[in-house]
């Protein structure tokens, strides 16, 4: 058997990473098709509120799930301070939330002015409306990952939405775009 040749790529020096480095691993780390979802915490009394596409389901004994945030962002600081929070899976519906919350420059406090939302059981942090599911969380640990914060937490309380329209229209970031299954 012929050995296979190498692939030819863009070879990154971790100790000098720049920018061309940087932009080429967003574009091709875009690639990763994933859900959207809405993390929520309130600090002092108050609604903090983020988009996010990097999170996962951990376990299922006991239920985990796991969050990226951008350290340097207010929901890092919020999610943290709090020690509980919650994560709203988006629907299609829900495109021009994930737009608002992900927008930089917008306003820390009464970003939820604008976006329906009912509280969770447990935390007490905001559930967006309509959401296909949702997880009220407990943070049970904290790693800072380059310029992330990676949070893991266990589940207090979920729910979902029965509406089967819904359900079967997740908002997926694709290609640096939103992008509907249906």
């Amino acid at each position: 058997m012929e050995k296979p040749e190498p692939l030819s790529g863009h070879r990154i020096e971790p100790a000098a990473v720049d920018q061309d480095d940087i932009d080429t691993y967003r574009t091709l780390a875009g690639d990763i098709a994933s859900g959207t979802a809405v993390v929520a915490a309130r600090e002092h009394g108050r609604d903090i509120a983020a988009t996010v596409t990097g999170f996962l389901d951990v376990s299922y004994d006991p239920p985990t799930m796991l969050v990226s945030l951008y350290a340097d962002g207010r929901i890092a600081e919020a999610v943290e301070s709090a020690g509980e929070w919650t994560l709203s899976l988006l629907s299609g519906e829900h495109e021009g939330i994930a737009n608002w919350l992900a927008s930089p420059g917008n306003p820390v406090y009464g970003l939820l002015n604008q976006v329906p939302f009912r509280r969770a059981p447990a935390s007490g942090a905001a559930v967006v409306e309509g959401a296909i599911s949702w997880f009220d969380l407990r943070t049970t640990a904290v790693h800072r990952v380059a310029t992330h914060l990676v949070v893991a937490g266990e589940v207090l309380a979920m729910g979902g939405n029965d509406d089967a329209r819904t359900a079967n229209d997740p908002l997926v970031h694709f290609s640096r775009e939103y992008r509907h299954l249906r």
